[in-house]
């Protein structure tokens, strides 16, 4: 039976600032996805929240990029943006950039990742377990680091040394910087090329992750959000703010491979404004923004499949857990010390990548005041 994983957040509105949503409006996308199940466009679905986003984690059998799940999650956010205007949520319909979408979301303004495979219930996959992975205040590259290394260097995924790893993946890498209406991809394949895909992927504001494939089996492993939405809008809106679809176990890397990465608490360009550099600190699901600054955040739910799309009855919090206090304390710890460097240096974006456009308007403005003295 081939399956469609779909995973599409939004930022419509939130409490207070860029906290989290309101809890009417999560009720109300819950509402839709159990509509939307009861009527058989879903065969499961869910509701989550990382900071001020909201993620529908979704089952079908309709493939990628199909319009009529693209639609319904489409009109899931303008429903709850609604309720987000109601509360006077601050924000309320951030990332609906258009209208209306034609077709499918992508370039609409909310990120969407999909995965599209059979599930067999047999060799190499009998069973089926996948993790969404989340995250709030940073660019679409805040993703490039951790899942690089998760899925190309031992020292993080000693599991690459099994049969059913060791040819390694192929990075599918996009150029975020595009403005046209097409996507300008390369592939590379790990191992052997391992320095050219560090050489893009060390550039999180121009290349991302789009797709990661197992070259033993060509079979998908990883999908991420990669839109920027200044590139869409034209204007500062908000954080393109990345969701992954990753399938784990077996001929993929397991979770905690996958995770291991991110106790580097590694720095990446978002925060206030959407215009310093800041660690991303691992949180529960549903956390909402109130770290110092607005620390970028990431979270992760792990679940199993059954062959007929339904999600497990539980899932795991990853990042729940105590064992993640310590990293969060490193998070934090981090942060101060960035922040403690203020507006100097290192501690914002580069002028060419300031997201907020009143930063650009002031610097344009004193741009005209200088004077051309001769030497």
């Amino acid at each position: 039976m081939k399956i469609t994983l779909s995973t599409i957040k939004a930022d419509v509105g939130s409490i207070g600032g860029h906290t989290q949503p309101t809890e009417k409006m999560l009720q109300a996308a819950r509402e839709r996805i159990a509509q939307a199940c009861q009527k058989g466009l879903l065969l499961d679905g869910m509701v989550t929240h990382t900071g001020d986003d909201i993620a529908l984690i979704m089952s079908h059998t309709h493939g990628d990029n199909n319009k009529d799940v693209h639609l319904f999650a489409w009109d899931t956010f303008v429903y709850a943006t609604k309720f987000a205007q109601e509360a006077g949520c601050y924000a309320a319909g951030q990332d609906l950039l258009v209208d209306a979408p034609s077709s499918n979301v992508r370039g609409a303004g909310p990120g969407v990742a999909e995965i599209t495979f059979e599930h067999a219930g047999k060799d190499p996959r009998r069973a089926e377990a996948f993790m969404v992975v989340a995250a709030d205040k940073c660019g679409p590259g805040a993703f490039n680091l951790p899942f690089f290394l998760a899925f190309a260097d031992p020292m993080y995924c000693a599991g690459l040394m099994l049969p059913g790893l060791i040819k390694g993946f192929t990075f599918e890498i996009i150029d975020m910087s595009t403005h046209d209406h097409a996507d300008h991809v390369i592939m590379l394949h790990a191992p052997e090329d391992y320095y050219k895909i560090a050489m893009l992927l060390r550039d999180n504001e121009r290349f991302g992750i789009k797709a990661i494939y197992s070259r033993a089996y060509n079979e998908q492993a990883y999908s991420a959000s990669t839109d920027r939405l200044h590139n869409i809008a034209g204007k500062y809106t908000g954080k393109d703010d990345p969701i992954a679809l990753i399938r784990t176990q077996g001929i993929f890397p397991a979770p905690e491979e996958l995770i291991s990465p991110l106790v580097k608490a590694h720095f990446v360009g978002g925060d206030a404004r959407g215009s310093h550099v800041m660690p991303i600190m691992p949180v529960a699901i549903n956390t909402p923004v109130t770290g110092p600054y607005c620390v970028p955040i990431i979270s992760s739910l792990v679940f199993s499949l059954s062959a007929e799309g339904k999600f497990s009855d539980q899932y795991v919090d990853v990042f729940g857990q105590k064992v993640w206090d310590w990293v969060r304390l490193h998070a934090q710890q981090k942060a101060i010390e960035m922040r403690s460097q203020g507006w100097s240096g290192a501690a914002m974006l580069p002028y060419g990548e300031l997201e907020y456009s009143g930063y650009r308007q002031t610097l344009e403005s004193l741009l005209q005041e200088f004077k051309v003295v001769q030497r």
